[in-house]
């Protein structure tokens, strides 16, 4: 399973909504800007309940571009120790977007999210029905740029580590077979091609939401 890093952009954004990340396998590191004298109460308290998952990042020097200058420093040096590695960036930036389109091209994952809450794990996690689901696992998708799975087996094996391993072979296959339906994966054999589309409410066209337990 993957290791996700959340790298937030302080001066772009102030997360609320830390504790959603409670009883996730998470690394959170918050980069704060070299004038950011104060952060919130808040977001202090929420930091200290991560406990060791969590730290604060103060950059050093001025700029527009220094903080995320820190955040593209510290990708580059867990990523080369950390081969097993998924970052998130959370900030409303869309300066980060080339280097995030480099990185996949380096099969480094990596998306930028303008909110905690929309990363795919946690989308997945607090969803309760399926095309909930499936908009999650299509941003997933998109996410991994041309490195996405090829066959049937390693497509069911990526959905099953969003799930953290916790859905059954019968809920594998059908969200398999729903996003056949849904005309984003094509089967030919044993091997799978994407028609992703550009919004994932296109998912849900083709079918009504229901809900889909987790076992």
């Amino acid at each position: 399973m993957k290791t996700n890093y959340i790298l937030i952009d302080l001066e772009n954004v102030q997360p609320k909504n830390l504790e959603i990340l409670k009883g996730h396998d998470f690394k959170v590191v918050v980069f704060v800007g070299s004038k950011q004298m104060k952060i919130s109460f808040d977001l202090a308290i929420a930091m200290q309940s991560l406990g060791g998952i969590a730290e604060y990042v103060k950059i050093d020097g001025d700029g527009p571009n220094a903080l995320d200058f820190h955040i593209a420093f510290y990708i580059g040096r867990i990523s080369a120790t950390d081969d097993n590695c998924y970052f998130h960036i959370i900030s409303k930036d869309t300066g980060f977007d080339p280097l995030i389109r480099h990185l996949k091209t380096k099969k480094i994952y990596a998306q930028r999210e303008k909110d905690i809450s929309e990363i795919p794990l946690l989308k997945i996690s607090n969803s309760i029905s399926i095309s909930e689901r499936l908009d999650a696992i299509v941003e997933y998708l998109k996410s991994r740029g041309n490195a996405k799975p090829r066959t049937v087996i390693t497509l069911s094996n990526s959905i099953n580590s969003l799930f953290q391993k916790k859905v059954s072979e019968i809920e594998l296959a059908n969200l398999v077979e729903e996003l056949v339906k849904r005309k984003v994966v094509v089967k030919n054999g044993k091997k799978v091609s994407y028609q992703i589309p550009e919004n994932t409410n296109q998912t849900e066209q083709t079918t009504k939401q229901k809900a889909l337990p987790v076992s």
